[in-house]
Formats: C-alpha cells, structure tokens, sequence
C-alpha cells in the first residue's frame, strides 16, 4: 500500500493533482477542499489510499491520515464505493461526518450528490457503529492563491463533485456576496468555505 506520497506540486485539476516523486509525476484523485490547499512548484504530503481493480489503480489523496481512514472506513458500508466516499469527503470533513453519523443527521448526508433519503437513512444504520464519535482533529486548511479566480476554482470544483454546470453558475452566484466580503476583509477568498456554502445552496434548490 502507498500510504503517502511527498515531493513538489506537478499539476492540479479540479479533482487531480500531479505530485513528483522521485522523477516519477503520481496522480492522485483530490477532493476540491484538498486541491484549494496545494500550489503548484511547492511541496506537498498527502495521505494516500490506492484502490485496485481489475482495470484500474486509482491513488486517492487526502490532507491528513484521518481523513484517509475516514475514506476507508466509508467504503465498509454496502453501496459507498471510492468516488461517493470521496465526494462525502469533499462536503463535509471528516468531524462533520462522524457529527452527522452520531446525531442521525440524514440531511447533512443528502447534501452530496449521489446520496438520496434512502441511501442516507441506510447509511446512518451501516455507519453508526464504524466511525466513531467526532474527534476534534480536523483543521481548517489555508487555501493557497492559485492562478484561477475563486471563481474558477469553484465553479471547477462543483462541476467536479457532479453538478451541472448550470447549476454551477448559479451556486458561485449565490456565493458572490460573501466571497466578497471575504475579500475585502482578508484579501483572499477561502474556496473550501466558499464550496461548503454553495453546496448548502445547491441542497435547499433540490
């Protein structure tokens, strides 16, 4: 197993990022959140899951070890393959989970895409058990200035947990203000926050 992977920033994309390692550029499949925290040329750690198939390996990244555990400990329940665990990952951090596990949150659940009230009641009973209580581990990650606008790197970002682009525009414009705000008090928007916020938008719309 590749439990990490560290060395300079290759390449990003809206769910990939291109780390070298010793001459050799690993993709690894981000969440937009992780992804918000990596610029390119500099160094970079990140938490590492390879999931094997019969045609594929795939590396899946994450900031810290608990989030890959998380990641792990998710696939554990029936139906939750690595790209719905990824995509809760890229909702909610992995406190936030184990909050919505605990508490019978269904509707913290049904805010990522692929997850309907079905699958989100099925997943609180598979769950319960797995994840534990919240730890109080998880950090909020600086967001690093990339060479898109935030809105780019949002809009990028929804698109690649699964929306339409449509519907993109339209949660990075009910996001505007606040960003705005953010930029004016700090001189920089946080897209994880800003993501996080679009994606409660996105969820009343439905």
């Amino acid at each position: 197993m590749i439990a990490f992977v560290r060395g300079p920033v290759a390449a990003l994309g809206p769910t990939t990022a291109v780390v070298e390692v010793g001459g050799v550029g690993m993709a690894v499949q981000c969440t937009p959140d992780t992804i918000a925290g990596l610029r390119i040329g500099q160094e970079a750690r990140l938490a590492t899951s390879l999931v094997v198939r019969e045609d594929s390996l795939t590396l899946y990244g994450f900031a810290d070890d608990d989030e890959r555990q998380v990641f792990e400990l998710l696939q554990t329940a029936s139906g939750v393959g690595p790209r719905l665990a990824q995509a809760m990952l890229g909702v909610h951090r992995p406190d936030a989970l184990r909050l919505a596990v605990a508490t019978g949150d269904e509707k913290a659940l049904t805010a990522v895409p692929g997850i309907g009230k079905k699958g989100a009641q099925k997943l609180l009973l598979e769950l319960k058990d797995k994840l534990g209580a919240p730890v109080g581990t998880a950090t909020t990650r600086a967001v690093a200035a990339g060479p898109a606008p935030w809105t780019e790197q949002l809009h990028a970002a929804l698109i690649g947990l699964g929306y339409a682009s449509r519907e993109a525009e339209e949660a990075v414009a009910a996001v505007t203000p606040q960003a705005e705000e953010a930029l004016a008090t700090n001189g920089s928007a946080p897209v994880p926050q800003l993501l996080r916020a679009a994606l409660q938008t996105l969820n009343r719309a439905r």
